[in-house]
Formats: structure tokens, sequence, C-alpha cells
């Protein structure tokens, strides 16, 4: 009898949790710059091709870091043609003004998508081409 994923025991507590999203860029001091003024994050460090970023001390969020790619090819969202470089993750950014946000996110260097899937999230591109998502809890 085989053993489905939903059938297995609950695995043991672990000590294991994801403190940081790794972004690959042409510029990580660039790129990191963008989601510092975005999101209001401090630089924890710094070295010629690599940067971490972090929420100020006291508060509570996941870090950032970007790696300078030389070779870095933005991913297109949606995938128009096989072969197309595909979005291999995206940052979903929870906001209280969608629109207004939005604005400040494109003032500050980003790109809004052509497609919207949603009428609570925004899609828009970063400075290097990563799609991320801004989106607001609907009311229920």
């Amino acid at each position: 009898m085989s053993s489905s994923a939903s059938s297995r025991k609950p695995a043991a507590p672990s000590s294991a949790r994801v403190s940081t999203v790794v972004l690959d860029a042409r510029d990580a001091h660039e790129l990191a710059a963008f989601y510092r003024r975005l999101l209001g994050y401090v630089v924890r460090a710094e070295e010629p091709h690599w940067v971490l970023i972090g929420p100020p001390p006291g508060t509570v969020g996941t870090s950032l870091a970007f790696e300078t790619e030389p070779d870095y090819v933005p991913p297109v969202w949606p995938t128009r043609r096989p072969g197309d470089q595909q979005m291999m993750l995206h940052l979903d950014i929870e906001v209280d003004d969608l629109e207004a946000e939005a604005a400040r996110a494109v003032a500050e260097g980003a790109r809004l998508a052509d497609h919207q899937p949603q009428d609570d999230v925004r899609v828009l591109y970063d400075p290097s081409g990563h799609p991320f998502c801004l989106w607001t809890e609907t009311p229920s």
C-alpha cells in the first residue's frame, strides 16, 4: 500500500524556519535600495555583490537578500512562450491602501503589470523585472 503525503504522520517539530528570500539581479545594490524604500527596511549586511535588508529593529518580517548575477534574465509573467524565463517565485506584500501603495511603488521604480488577475491584488514588476503582488484583505 502506498502512502500519500496527506496520510503521513506530522513531522516532528523543527528548529528550521525561513529567514530570508534571496533575489538575483543585475545590480544587487540597486534592487535592495528599491525594496528598502518600498518596505521601510534597513540594511543588515552588505558586500560588493550582495545585500541583506530586513525590518527595522523591534519589528517583524522576512529579510530579503539580493545577489548580483551578471547573466540574470528577468522572468516573463504570465508566461507567453515555451522557453521564456519563468517566474520561480514572487513576493506577496500586504498593504492597507492598495491604490495608494501601488502608486507609491510605481513612484519608487516599479512598473504595473498589464495583466491584473484580481480586484484586491496589484501585480507589479520591480526594477529588475521580478513580479511582486501588493494585496489587501477584502472584508468578508
